[in-house]
């Protein structure tokens, strides 16, 4: 009896463990089925999605290339026709037909304004400065006081001579006098809106590099042609001597601006002083460059030697604050200074006039300078010009 109480539970074990089996099977098919169907829809909604978006960029970008395809009036009334304008009267299903053709559009009737925004380049734009100042030339001195004061040699009777024994030597006189050299000043001011400085870059180092050197030019100027009135500096050429052809006066035939400078050198050699510099505006320094001997060969392969200029070994300096046709020869080194007492400076203000009212700043650059020209024999200055005329033969 047990038994068989026994193998009839095995049995119903076994049959609920089979449909037990079975369901879980059919579950397990089921969600596999429906996981392929979503996933599926999934796919095919992306698929639908990514060929819908590139239909739209197709579309786009041929409405884009026939918006920038230049054609004729011919080509557009074509294109318009093969695109089916005129169809539905071609199949009388229409009596009429419309289409535009429009025309190009172009930026200086079309635009107001800036409509496409530059390419803004840093930084200003302006002409190079001259590459050398006068001052660069000369010594250089600080001063503390509003003149300089310098003695020199004004006169010398030389009486030395052989004398015989026990005679009485010959008596030698020179005479002294105390020159005076005011210091000048050379400057300049600017106003400018507080905006300006605010809103413009660079403005203010601009400003601050640029204007001195225009302030250089100034005192270029004032160095070699200073009047030594109406407080100006005195000039080196106001005070150097002037050209004189001496020994070679109507001796040369066919002179010319190089010859003129030979001549020079040899005035200043008589002086006993030796050249360091020559001074030329530049039209003068390559006009003679060009010059040639009678084999019609430059003579520059001759005088010309290196990189920096040099006429018989002596520098020759570019500057266009000397006049074309003028020359200026000399030892800067020794037959002139430049004293400084303020050096150039550029000063920003607020305070000055209405400034604070008006909302401007002012901006000033000055120097306070002297020059003393101790040795005036030490420059011979002239015109080509009257040079090559005194050296001509008649």
């Amino acid at each position: 009896m047990e038994e068989n109480v026994k193998n009839q539970l095995d049995q119903l074990n076994m049959a609920i463990d089979s449909k037990i089996e079975k369901s879980n099977k059919e579950v397990h098919n089921a969600t596999i089925i429906k996981a392929s169907e979503l996933l599926k829809d999934e796919v095919s909604l992306v698929n639908k999605n990514l060929n819908e978006r590139l239909d739209a960029m197709e579309i786009a970008n041929k409405k884009q290339f026939n918006s920038n395809k230049k054609m004729s009036f011919k080509g557009a009334l074509n294109e318009a026709i093969q695109n089916g304008a005129i169809e539905g009267i071609a199949k009388g299903n229409s009596r009429s037909a419309s289409f535009e053709i429009k025309a190009d559009m172009t930026i200086a009737a079309d635009f107001t304004g800036e409509v496409i925004p530059a390419d803004r380049v840093a930084g200003y734009k302006f002409d190079p400065t001259r590459p050398v100042h006068i001052r660069q030339l000369l010594a250089m001195g600080s001063t503390q006081s509003d003149v300089v004061r310098f003695v020199k040699e004004s006169g010398y009777t030389n009486g030395a001579a052989i004398a015989a024994e026990g005679a009485t030597l010959a008596q030698s006189d020179f005479d002294m006098t105390a020159s005076d050299a005011n210091v000048r000043k050379i400057g300049t001011y600017f106003r400018i809106s507080e905006e300006m400085l605010a809103d413009t870059p660079q403005l203010t180092s601009y400003l601050s590099a640029r204007a001195p050197e225009k302030l250089l030019e100034v005192e270029d100027t004032q160095i070699l042609s200073g009047t030594g009135a109406n407080s100006q500096l005195k000039g080196i050429m106001t005070d150097a001597a002037a050209f004189a052809a001496g020994s070679f006066a109507d001796t040369v035939e066919s002179a010319n601006d190089f010859d003129v400078i030979v001549a020079s050198l040899n005035q200043l050699a008589l002086a006993n002083y030796n050249a360091d510099c020559i001074l030329l505006n530049p039209t003068d320094f390559h006009k003679i460059l060009l010059l040639k001997d009678t084999t019609n060969n430059y003579i520059k392969d001759q005088v010309y030697g290196g990189l920096q200029p040099s006429f018989m070994g002596v520098k020759v300096v570019l500057n266009t604050s000397i006049a074309a046709g003028s020359f200026l020869i000399g030892n800067f080194a020794v037959g002139t200074q430049l004293w400084v007492r303020d050096g150039v400076n550029v000063e920003f203000f607020r305070e000055d006039g209405t400034n604070v009212r008006d909302g401007f700043v002012t901006v000033r650059v000055s120097e306070r300078v002297a020059l003393t020209n101790y040795l005036p024999n030490a420059f011979v200055t002239g015109t080509f010009a009257v040079g090559r005329a005194a050296l001509e033969t008649p």
